[in-house]
């Protein structure tokens, strides 16, 4: 979808459909709402008298001008009322007026619903990113595609003579942005049959090409000369070979220390050994949600040309059952000198992780951060609205809870007590993969920490968001892209 700027009258606009904000609270004292109505003749008015339009948040309403203006139809879009105007609701109704419009077969609109009243002028940014996010779909392997024409185009229209040149910035960095969170967004929805850890490399190679980033690909003899235990182990099951991704975008200072994204990608699990059960399996293709997340941001962060220096790491394994596959019982030495006594083999993201962030040490971090589906203790204790965040370092939490905030990825954070350490101490090792049934989140992130040596670290868990069972306004069913814009979102402020 494109999104342009003109600075033209709306009233004289031709155009398929003509976008305006409709608050819940006194909707007619917006002056371009009033306006309009005014030339369909009290139409409007009419129908909110009638309580058939409402403004309620994510209800769009198509009327029909009838020729009166050069609009065929007005879309008028419920913000809910004026005192909660969030970046968040205006992206929703973005997401829930493109569904409006491509239900009511409309591919070109123009809007001003970036106009409304009590509402600044960056909002354009913040509803173009529900637009564009809402129109995303993954139909690559349906033979008979949907007929229903997308919508391709959306003009936002600013008043005429008005300079736009902030404006067009803003869209087209938001176009950036959408095209990274999209870009993540194939990748999880992408069959486990064809985003192995060898598809995952190729993309990331891709991206080095296009847009000029440093990539570095492990294969499994190195890895092994490299000491990375906790990948191979997991990986031993499967006749698809594990990979271990470094992509390196220097936009800061030679003397800037980087920031290392860590993605967990296991690109299929299938628990190993400890077999995971039949019903929903066929998901577990979305175990690589945090590599394609950390894809997507370096991708984001190379095409914004964000003065940052960023580091991507992606363990990228398959962890299937087989005659080679790691079993409950067996001892693992991770790249770290560390021992793992293996009581889980579904317990398979924390072990590759742990080489991931110990590799990460040797770049000197100012801060590590990765992301996973990590727990489904996570998805228990969070449902599907936030992801848990764990750390050593308040300060990096803080700013990272704020990005969530901003970006409507929101983050809960969850207590690292040494308590649940106890947990995780083995017999025969230095430490066990797994814990018992309670504080699987927490115990999972202890474990984690243990590799991390004394970088500022955080751990996000997006077992719960990662995808998105129902649809939402602006994430379709199905694989949700977060973290993409949390990161990009987190970067961005530690060069203000």
């Amino acid at each position: 979808m494109v999104i342009s700027v003109e600075a033209t009258d709306y009233t004289t606009f031709p155009c398929a459909a003509l976008l305006v904000g409709c608050r819940e609270d006194n909707p007619l004292d917006d002056p371009i709402l009033a306006r309009i109505d005014e030339i369909l003749q009290g139409a409007i008015a009419s129908l909110i008298q009638r309580r058939e339009i409402s403004g309620e948040l994510n209800r769009v309403m198509v009327l029909h001008t009838l020729g009166r203006i050069p609009a065929e139809r007005i879309v008028l879009v419920g913000l809910g009322n004026s005192g909660a105007l969030t970046p968040e609701r205006l992206r929703q109704a973005g997401g829930s007026t493109v569904k409006a419009l491509k239900g009511a077969g409309v591919t070109r609109a123009a809007s001003v619903v970036h106009r409304v009243a009590g509402v600044p002028p960056t909002s354009v940014a913040d509803i173009a990113q529900g637009l564009s996010l809402g129109a995303y779909s993954f139909d690559n392997y349906k033979t008979k595609p949907d007929t229903t024409a997308a919508v391709a185009e959306i003009v936002s229209l600013f008043e005429p003579g008005a300079d736009t040149a902030d404006a067009e910035r803003l869209l087209a960095d938001d176009a950036t942005i959408c095209e990274a969170v999209s870009f993540a967004r194939d990748l999880v929805s992408q069959p486990g049959n064809v985003a192995t850890p060898l598809f995952l490399a190729e993309k990331a190679l891709e991206l080095s090409a296009r847009l000029g980033i440093a990539c570095t690909v492990l294969d499994r003899d190195e890895m092994e000369r490299q000491g990375m235990g906790g990948i191979l182990s997991v990986a031993k099951g499967s006749h698809q070979l594990p990979r271990f991704i470094v992509l390196d975008y220097r936009g800061g200072s030679a003397d800037k220390r980087p920031t290392v994204l860590v993605g967990k990608g296991v690109t299929f699990d299938s628990g190993g050994i400890s077999l995971k059960p039949r019903e929903g399996m066929e998901r577990m293709k979305d175990d690589m949600a945090g590599a394609a997340a950390v894809m997507g941001a370096v991708m984001a962060v190379a095409g914004l040309r964000l003065p940052v220096n960023v580091i991507g790491l992606v363990p990228a394994a398959e962890n299937l059952p087989g005659g080679g596959a790691y079993k409950p019982g067996d001892i693992v030495r991770t790249m770290s000198g560390q021992t793992v006594e293996i009581v889980n083999t579904d317990a398979e993201g924390r072990m590759i992780l742990s080489d991931a962030l110990f590799y990460a040490q040797r770049f000197k971090p100012a801060a590590v951060i990765d992301l996973a589906t990590l727990t489904g203790a996570c998805l228990v204790a969070l449902g599907s609205a936030a992801s848990g965040i764990m750390g050593n370092d308040t300060a990096l939490v803080k700013l990272l809870r704020r990005a969530g905030e901003a970006t409507g990825e929101r983050l809960w954070e969850l207590p690292l007590w040494d308590e649940y350490g106890e947990i995780m101490k083995s017999d025969v090792a230095d430490l066990k993969n797994a814990g018992g049934p309670h504080a699987g989140t927490i115990t999972a992130a202890w474990f984690l920490q243990r590799f991390v040596g004394k970088s500022r670290w955080a751990h996000v868990d997006i077992a719960g968001t990662a995808w998105e069972e129902k649809g939402r306004p602006y994430q379709p069913k199905g694989a949700t892209g977060v973290g993409v814009r949390l990161l990009v979102e987190y970067l961005k402020a530690t060069v203000r």
